[in-house]
């Protein structure tokens, strides 16, 4: 079961990492609103699988996806 889990952080990753890449060339507003919305969707669900998978009595810092750490696990940004 572990090993699923693995498996759907990577793809959750890897199609975060897609969507990160398509932001940068030119788009359609359509089309880069449609991205950003399934970004947001993407990380919604690995945080939600990570959570799950890995239940730590402190928080993840919410900005880690973007390489950015807006907060920290003690709570001071």
């Amino acid at each position: 079961m572990t090993d699923e889990k693995f498996a759907l952080l990577r793809t959750h990753r890897n199609n975060i990492s897609r969507y990160r890449r398509l932001l940068k060339t030119k788009l359609t507003e359509f089309e880069r609103q449609f991205i950003e919305r399934r970004l947001s969707e993407e990380r919604s669900a690995m945080e939600r699988l990570a959570s799950s998978t890995f239940p730590l009595t402190f928080g993840i810092p919410t900005k880690v996806m973007e390489g950015v750490v807006m907060e920290t696990v003690s709570g001071h940004g």
